[in-house]
């Protein structure tokens, strides 16, 4: 069984550890649990590394996130509307002013 150590990209800070289960919620929040079904919800996390070697898996944070996991679970689905494009450019738009 490989138990994993969660790393934020964001910071390289440590999250969780012994995590054998990474999934999303209907809403979108990556869910970490362990062996006990005990963890905690990241908001707007992406997983970007899975390593069984080292027993790491990387995410990355940040509020584009989980709209953009609802966006694209929405294409691949076929019901994607144009209010979901359209937060997600406003969130482009001040990712832009903010730069």
């Amino acid at each position: 069984m490989c138990e994993f150590k969660i790393i934020k990209k964001n910071d390289e800070s440590q999250v969780a550890e012994e995590i054998l289960v990474l999934s999303y919620t209907d809403d979108n929040e990556l869910v970490l649990k362990d062996v006990l079904g005990m963890g905690e919800k990241l908001d707007s996390a992406l997983i970007l590394d899975v390593n069984t070697l080292t027993q790491k898996c990387m995410v990355l944070e940040h509020p584009l996130v989980k709209n953009f996991v609802s966006l694209m679970k929405n294409v691949m689905d076929g019901k994607v509307t144009l209010e979901e494009i359209d937060k997600i450019q406003q969130g482009l738009d001040q990712l832009k002013e903010s730069i």
